[in-house]
């Protein structure tokens, strides 16, 4: 394996899970999903990132992560922002769990995912250099976390409580905390 790639497995509670599907965002970002525990079509998302010319280890994505990188964008340009923030609600209502092997297949397939993801990221160009993470990442991360929360909690409400007070501009105190909630 070299560094750029995800490992082909990953370990969780003694119990090694294997990748299902390797997503080469960019020059400076990858994402990784592994097979997870919860259910039959559970899965857990990685990512490494180009820092420094080296690659990190594969990072479990955090919801506080991508807030602060909202954040940041959303006090450099708040209007693409908040459109940026309208389509991730939208594709959030759209979201259905998976619950087939057929249906994770279809949803997780790289080339369609990619292309869509590169389509949609042409909507946000000013805020392709703002922030840490590009816009293409943050767009797939979302797509990713999404079908993950949904298909393992249908009922799940967190993704989208944290987008609608980044949209509504909450208060730094609010954003965090439910950013941070487990």
């Amino acid at each position: 394996m070299n560094k750029k790639e995800m490992p082909d497995s990953i370990t969780l509670n003694g119990k090694r899970l294997p990748l299902l599907i390797q997503f080469p965002v960019n020059d400076h970002f990858q994402i990784g999903v592994y097979q997870g525990t919860l259910s039959d079509f559970d899965m857990i998302v990685r990512y490494k990132q180009l820092l420094d010319g080296k690659w990190t280890r594969a990072r479990t994505p955090k919801h506080i992560h991508w807030a602060v990188d909202i954040l940041i964008k959303q006090h450099e340009n708040p209007e693409a922002t908040n459109r940026f923030l309208d389509f991730l609600l939208k594709h959030w209502n759209s979201v259905t769990p998976l619950l087939s092997e057929a249906e994770r297949k279809n949803a997780l397939d790289t080339k369609t995912l990619l292309d869509q993801v590169n389509k949609e990221a042409l909507n946000y160009p000013e805020l392709a250099e703002k922030g840490e993470y590009t816009i293409k990442f943050l767009i797939l991360l979302a797509k990713l976390l999404m079908l993950q929360e949904k298909t393992n909690y249908p009922d799940a409400y967190m993704f989208k409580t944290l987008l609608e007070q980044l949209r509504a501009h909450k208060d730094i105190y609010k954003i965090v905390s439910t950013a941070t909630h487990h």
